[in-house]
């Protein structure tokens, strides 16, 4: 027999959301209707949870998690909400409820659904997930020119709104590699900030050079010097020995080399940047333009073909999506589950970081290029669409001619291609053991 939710306990701080339009209230009852797509009107970045009578319902933005567990109490299931998978341990063991807990208990709500529970109890019936973000794909003519300008016009509006809800006292700064997706950003936000008479002098970039070396510092050098824009430019030099994977584990609560390494990079940036500004709030970075634009090595992974990836939808926004036997119930898939490795490190060092390639708006404008058309099963030609489509659209819309390079990850630009094997040793198998060892009952 089902037993209604007896008490919800949601261990996001309401300070955390980041509405930029509608109140916390607003946005539940958006969260609430019958339809929904009316979660499409919440604008901003946010983790919600609203009830109604036995209905509970959840929702959030690509940029960050939202996790729940349901934990058996006497008077009935208690429903336990959070972005992390320590807080809902911490919290089961406050109430001593230790022994019901195992990470892979935890569940994580893909973005771009609305997730609904009803009468959980004991049996558990699966949750209901709606999608409320669905954009119609390859409607664009094969026009790289018109693509451009419509992708860069998105970027450039989510920044626009983006903008106009910050203290304009509070400075900005760029994680910076001189790359496609943080040139097209910093540019963007310079104009932007020209544009709306407030200072480009608060706006910095930061880029991280690992022991002195790495591509990223070079390639942003030139980039800033070739835009006329050096003066906005601070490397930020850190020792090999402050890269610490083990710790990114424990900070995003996954084991995935890449996103690992990347969150090891990001944390050794973030905690200099702190170091040398104790006040610094803002961050705006370049995350979700690799998966908008397909811009990732087929060859790295056995499972992907050029035909899959242009003909699925959002797979590297989503993975394979809610109903594929490939979707993790603990940590969904795709950028859905590598926001973590920005979030969680910002949230850490007490940032707060925002990326327009992650708004719907921006996606439904990548969605609606024909990926098929333009590559017509070339990787070479996918390879090389994402530097000509920004290319393009900062041209048109910004009236300059960014630089383009090749693609580097972020963990590669910053270390010198030697040391990488030694900072970065271990697989994902180590990297699992050691996740597990984080929530290991004591002996």
């Amino acid at each position: 027999m089902h037993s209604p939710i007896a008490q919800v306990i949601n261990l996001i701080p309401p300070e955390s959301q980041g509405l930029w339009s509608l109140t916390a209230a607003d946005a539940e009852r958006c969260l609430l209707a019958a339809d929904p797509g009316a979660v499409l009107d919440i604008d901003g970045s946010f983790a919600l949870v609203a009830r109604e009578g036995e209905r509970v319902v959840l929702a959030r933005s690509l940029d960050r998690p939202l996790r729940y567990f349901l934990a058996k109490a006497t008077d009935g299931p208690v429903l336990i909400t959070a972005e992390r998978i320590d807080e809902i341990a911490a919290e089961l063991a406050r109430r001593g409820w230790e022994g019901q807990f195992h990470p892979s208990y935890t569940r994580m709500v893909p973005a771009h659904h609305v997730t609904t529970l009803r009468l959980i109890g004991c049996p558990d019936p699966n949750p209901m997930h709606r999608r409320f973000f669905d954009p119609p794909r390859a409607t664009f003519a094969p026009d790289l020119d018109v693509i451009g300008s419509r992708y860069i016009e998105a970027v450039s509006n989510e920044l626009r709104r983006w903008l106009a809800v910050q203290d304009p006292a509070q400075p900005i700064g760029v994680p910076f590699s001189g790359g496609i997706d943080s040139g097209a950003v910093f540019l963007c936000l310079y104009h932007l900030l020209l544009s709306e008479g407030q200072s480009p002098a608060r706006l910095k970039t930061f880029t991280l050079a690992v022991d002195g070396a790495g591509d990223d510092a070079r390639q942003a050098r030139e980039f800033l010097t070739r835009a006329n824009l050096e003066l906005f430019g601070e490397i930020v030099d850190v020792p090999a020995r402050d890269l610490d994977p083990y710790r990114a584990v424990a900070v995003i609560e996954d084991y995935k080399p890449l996103d690992v390494e990347c969150a090891a990079v990001n944390l050794a940036l973030l905690a200099a940047i702190r170091a040398r500004y104790p006040d610094w709030r803002l961050l705006v970075d370049g995350d979700g333009g690799d998966e908008n634009l397909k811009d990732y090595p087929l060859e790295a992974n056995s499972e992907l073909t050029i035909k899959s990836v242009v003909s699925n939808r959002m797979l590297y926004q989503e993975g394979w999506g809610v109903d594929s036997i490939k979707h993790s119930l603990t940590y969904t898939g795709g950028y859905s589950r590598g926001c973590v490795r920005s979030y969680a490190c910002a949230r850490e060092y007490g940032f707060t970081a925002f990326s327009p390639y992650t708004r719907p708006a921006v996606i439904a404008v990548a969605e609606a290029i024909p990926f098929a058309a333009l590559t017509d099963g070339s990787t070479e030609r996918l390879y090389a669409l994402k530097g000509e489509i920004v290319a393009r659209g900062v041209r048109a819309v910004l009236g300059v001619d960014m630089p383009v390079y090749a693609k580097q990850r972020f963990q590669h630009g910053a270390v010198a291609t030697p040391a990488r094997a030694q900072l970065f040793p271990h697989s994902e198998d180590r990297y699992r053991s050691h996740f597990q060892t984080l929530f290991a009952s004591p002996s």
